[in-house]
């Protein structure tokens, strides 16, 4: 249940409503044993799947884009595909960080980065990400 509940919090932290799951990782390993590796993968897999949530949406947004009602113009989507270009599709691996992670996660989806290198890219920078969270928790050195 613990790994479920860290799994979820990462979940939903990748999306675009507001949590930390860092937080409750590391709520996790100052209150008792866990398994590192567990705790790894379940916050790494729930928040790439939070990702993968996101590029579907992506996918699906430009559909509305002839609408009234859609928020970015045509100029404004010209704009995001230049930068998103500019910057190339190893941005994803800034998936991570907060305010601009989850929208680049969406954006992967509106220019159809190929899901496999969106899902390598994504989970590298998450996976990464979760194990300096453990590791500045711990100590470098209980790691090595």
């Amino acid at each position: 249940m613990l790994y479920l509940t860290l799994f979820i919090s990462a979940f939903i932290s990748a999306t675009l409503l507001p949590s930390s799951s860092e937080v409750v990782m590391v709520a996790m390993m100052t209150q008792g044993k866990v398994n590192l590796l567990l705790l790894w993968l379940a916050a790494t897999l729930g928040n790439v799947l939070g990702s993968c949530v996101n590029y579907w949406l992506g996918t699906q947004v430009l559909r509305f884009k002839d609408k009234s009602w859609f928020p970015v113009s045509e100029q404004g989507l010209e704009k995001a595909q230049k930068q998103f270009n500019k910057y190339g599709v190893y941005s994803l691996l800034f998936a991570w960080l907060p305010i601009v992670g989850d929208p680049l996660t969406v954006i992967g989806g509106i220019f159809k980065v190929r899901f496999s290198t969106f899902l390598l890219l994504v989970t590298l920078g998450k996976g990464a990400r979760y194990l300096a969270v453990i590791a500045l928790t711990l100590g470098v050195e209980k790691l090595i």
